[in-house]
């Protein structure tokens, strides 16, 4: 989760109408060096570069042709300007985060014409034009509904197999949210702590399975998902933290149904938004190595869950809705890098063993207790399997 003053919308991947949109990813060569593999008649991945400075991020070139392009971001002594975002209308169709002075990223998403925006909140110039033109490619008929170009049936189809997998995955794990976070809402409501505190962790994990989809809606993330320091008026705080602190910290529900009502709310809008959205196979893997940035970035310091350290509720969480996601793109990637596939389904077994050892029960154990060493360990396993899983956007694109 990124600071609403960063924007914390962290892409979905939206295809809608002639919108073709893709999520983060961290890195985009593959196994042998390439950027992915084009479709017949179509150009290789376009690269294009954003520097970072307090000035701004002007995208080089400003303008290119539609297809898969590779965006560059390097931070270039910018301490306040951390990221850089694509966006088309309100939707943030690409996003490098965390990219602190000296670090540099990479995201792949494959794009139809259009006037999209450049974001980099903080700078003295935040946003820049950029511009995708028609070629030959895109404005032909060989586009799938996803925006990917569809150049034989046998690819069609495993493209659409891939696509509505993961709808259905996503849809599934929002009405179980919807469901759990009606049980946390109702316990914290009646003044049940006890109850309040036992639903928590658990309606949580299907937040966070999905948190890359859910935070493309504009405001919606931090209203269910800020923490205290992502909110200059603590007056207008709400979501899952706020009540985490007045359970465990404040030890107190007094004043908090309202909070409660708008949590149940704003997941329920949530459900609404994603009913009818399509992800391309490069949204998917994107959206994998950002549910693992989570954990290795932000969540493994224990800065999510603060006050009532069930943070490996929510590492099991994103590490779960990754591994969802590359199950449903696999078929995809082995047609072009099978080596690479059977790399990251090796690291996921890794990450998952390490995980194992913590589990208490039903859940996990509190996160206090896990100490700094085996923290590093956590973080060390999810990077290796981030790596080679981010090259598979440009792969799969």
């Amino acid at each position: 989760m990124t600071s609403v003053s960063a924007s914390r919308r962290s892409l979905t991947g939206v295809a809608v109408g002639a919108a073709s949109i893709g999520l983060l990813v961290s890195g985009c060569t593959s196994s042998n060096g390439s950027t992915g593999s084009p479709t017949a008649g179509e150009k290789a991945a376009v690269t294009v570069s954003i520097t970072l400075t307090p000035s701004g991020c002007a995208p080089s070139p400003a303008t290119i042709e539609a297809g898969l392009v590779t965006f560059e971001i390097t931070n270039r002594g910018a301490d306040a300007v951390t990221e850089a975002e694509l966006a088309k209308g309100n939707n943030v169709i690409g996003e490098k985060e965390n990219l602190t002075p000296g670090l540099s990223g990479k995201f792949s998403v494959r794009l139809q014409p259009g006037s999209y925006v450049v974001n980099c909140p903080n700078a003295k110039t935040d946003h820049f034009d950029f511009t995708v033109a028609a070629n030959a490619t895109s404005a032909g008929s060989s586009a799938g509904a996803d925006g990917s170009a569809a150049t034989s049936p046998a690819n069609a189809a495993a493209v659409a197999a891939a696509t509505t997998a993961y709808h259905d995955y996503v849809d599934a794990e929002v009405r179980q949210l919807v469901a759990a976070t009606a049980s946390f809402t109702a316990a914290v409501k009646s003044g049940d702590i006890a109850a309040a505190k036992a639903a928590y962790g658990p309606a949580r994990t299907h937040y966070e399975s999905i948190e890359p989809v859910a935070e493309s809606f504009g405001d919606l993330d931090p209203a269910i998902d800020a923490r205290a320091d992502d909110v200059a008026d603590q007056s207008h705080w709400t979501g899952f933290h706020r009540l985490e602190k007045a359970l465990w910290e404040d030890n107190s529900l007094t004043g908090t149904a309202p909070i409660a009502d708008q949590l149940t709310a704003d997941v329920a809008k949530l459900q609404a938004l994603v009913v009818n959205q399509i992800y391309q196979p490069a949204t998917i893997a994107n959206g994998c190595v950002e549910l693992l940035d989570e954990v290795a970035r932000t969540k493994v310091t224990g800065a999510e869950d603060r006050y009532s350290h069930t943070d490996l509720f929510d590492f099991e969480a994103n590490v779960s809705g990754a591994r969802e996601g590359f199950t449903d793109i696999e078929p995809l990637l082995k047609r072009s890098d099978p080596a690479l596939a059977a790399t990251i389904e090796s690291r996921f077994a890794d990450v998952t063993e390490a995980l194992e050892q913590y589990k208490q029960g039903n859940g996990w154990v509190d996160y206090s207790t896990v100490g700094q060493d085996a923290r590093r360990v956590l973080a060390q396993k999810v990077d290796a399997l981030a790596e080679p899983l981010s090259q598979v956007a440009a792969l799969v694109g």
